[in-house]
């Protein structure tokens, strides 16, 4: 018999409460937000659309995780502070505190109402699962498999997954980051102390890692363009004591493969 929410977080006033469905807005995954900031996650519930939405006192805060087909995960439950004519004013609760980021909802919403009434969805949520620990990045797939988005390379990289950071700074490699609204490529190589680990992580904090191709495509946009349109792929690894000479010969080779010199391409040499 499936475990419900009911059965977790019994309540006799779901009237009190809106639930949020964050969804992804074009430029981010609200699943990666809530991991690398409470402060941006709690952005996500004061932002107020034309309608005043989240008219009552409390918000069951969902967001899509996106790894799962119709799975959520619970964010916290807020409450509504203030209501201003452009913004909300709200503050995390104590309510199901030690749930945040570890309680996985199932349900077979897909309605595009994202703020619709707690009563109305109450009785559908079926419990997932709950995670040991609380969501703090994509899982480490294996060196050969790694191709991320940078919204997830940055939730990543800000919470140091553990598991990513010790394989990472122990290589060099060759990789390649794909503009998805250009359908360019940029291909790059990752050596020295802290290996790709410390490159990607160069990415995080300035969008562009020091390269003009990149920083020109970006322009005034910065992170928020690597955010919406940005992926890292880790084509090639190699020892991190390879010779400089032999890393740039495959950074080469894998520059002439992809076709990423000129027009195709944002690389320029």
């Amino acid at each position: 018999m499936p475990i419900t929410l009911r059965d977790v977080w019994g309540i006799d006033d779901p009237e009190d409460y809106k639930v949020h469905f964050a969804r992804n807005n074009g430029d981010v995954e609200p699943l990666e937000v809530w991991a690398r900031s409470a402060d941006e996650w709690r952005g996500w519930q004061e932002y107020r659309p034309k309608r005043n939405e989240f008219n009552r006192e409390r918000i069951f805060a969902l967001m899509q995780f996106y790894h799962e087909t119709d799975v959520w995960l619970f964010g916290g439950v807020f409450r509504v502070v203030e209501r201003r004519p452009d913004a909300y004013q709200v503050e995390l609760t104590d309510e199901l505190a030690g749930f945040q980021g570890r309680l996985k909802l199932r349900t077979s919403y897909r309605g595009r109402h994202t703020r619709p009434r707690l009563e109305a969805q109450y009785d559908q949520f079926e419990v997932a699962e709950i995670l040991r620990e609380p969501y703090s990045g994509t899982p480490f797939p294996g060196l050969s498999s790694i191709n991320v988005s940078f919204d997830e390379l940055e939730t990543i990289v800000k919470n140091e997954r553990s598991e990513w950071k010790a394989a990472l700074e122990h290589v060099s490699g060759i990789y390649v980051v794909a503009d998805t609204r250009l359908d360019r490529l940029y291909v790059g190589a990752a050596y020295g102390e802290g290996g790709v680990w410390s490159r990607w992580s160069n990415y995080v904090s300035s969008g562009d890692a020091g390269n003009v191709e990149l920083r020109e495509v970006i322009g005034g946009a910065g992170l928020d363009y690597c955010r919406r349109h940005f992926r890292l792929a880790l084509v090639e690894t190699l020892l991190a004591a390879a010779p400089d000479e032999a890393i740039a010969a495959r950074e080469t080779y894998w520059k002439e493969v992809l076709l990423s010199r000129g027009t195709r391409g944002l690389n320029r040499n």
